[in-house]
């Protein structure tokens, strides 16, 4: 496993009368991602980041992309979320009968393919598609709000998936968590095996800290729980 935190913005979570601004700032922190939702009202309750924004951004910003698509039926919209060349395109495991054939869609489309995971889905949905997934994400919480809770179980979920993919040689694939990535929650988070942050309302994007002090502390942070666990 590679100690390295990847550290993603949450976009959603951006102020977005001042986005370019934002983008700007997350660019001199050298964020690793920024983590784009796409929502449809129907999956999830809400709606978010549409593909006309995806693409302004890509095309201010060389930061690289990931999509994680919080629809009904993922494979209606995969080529054209593919045509913004994210890196990863994550799926949702409850939102299709056939996600082993949309994670071939996704590779077959050049970018990565990664599956989601409710909190209350069990990692047996993962069995059988180990060799179609590049990452994992975890979610912390139920999906389609910024702000809400984490569910404390999922740090245990954290810790099952990395020692399932470690112990059935599948170490490189990335586990992401998404969901109340606070400064209080994500020594757990590492400590249990996540190798991808996305912070949102809770960490990056905090009212009165600036983007740049938050990514800092966020940094600091992660190399404390790392020092501890070399020490350990």
């Amino acid at each position: 496993m590679d100690n390295a935190i990847k550290i993603e913005a949450s976009l959603a979570c951006a102020n977005f009368r001042y986005l370019e601004r934002d983008i700007r700032e997350l660019e001199k922190c050298s964020i690793d991602f920024l983590h784009i939702d796409i929502m449809d009202g129907l999956f999830v309750p809400n709606f978010c980041l549409d593909f006309s924004i995806t693409k302004t951004v890509t095309e201010i910003s060389a930061i690289p992309i990931e999509c994680h698509l919080m629809v009904t039926k993922p494979e209606r919209y995969l080529e054209t979320v593919a045509a913004l060349k994210p890196v990863y395109i994550s799926i949702h495991w409850e939102a299709t009968p056939h996600v082993q054939k949309a994670l071939k869609q996704i590779r077959d489309l050049g970018c990565k393919p990664a599956i989601a995971l409710n909190p209350a889905t069990s990692l047996s949905s993962l069995e059988y598609i180990l060799d179609d997934i590049d990452m994992i994400n975890i979610m912390t919480v139920n999906p389609g709000f910024a702000g809400q809770k984490l569910v404390p179980a999922c740090i245990k979920k954290i810790a099952d998936a990395r020692e399932m993919i470690e112990k059935r040689g599948f170490d490189h694939i990335e586990i992401q968590v998404d969901g109340n990535v606070s400064f209080e929650n994500i020594p757990a988070m590492v400590q249990a095996g996540a190798t991808m942050l996305v912070g949102g309302t809770s960490s990056i994007f905090r009212k009165g800290y600036t983007i740049t002090e938050s990514v800092e502390q966020l940094r600091q942070l992660i190399t404390t729980v790392h020092q501890k666990q070399n020490n350990n």
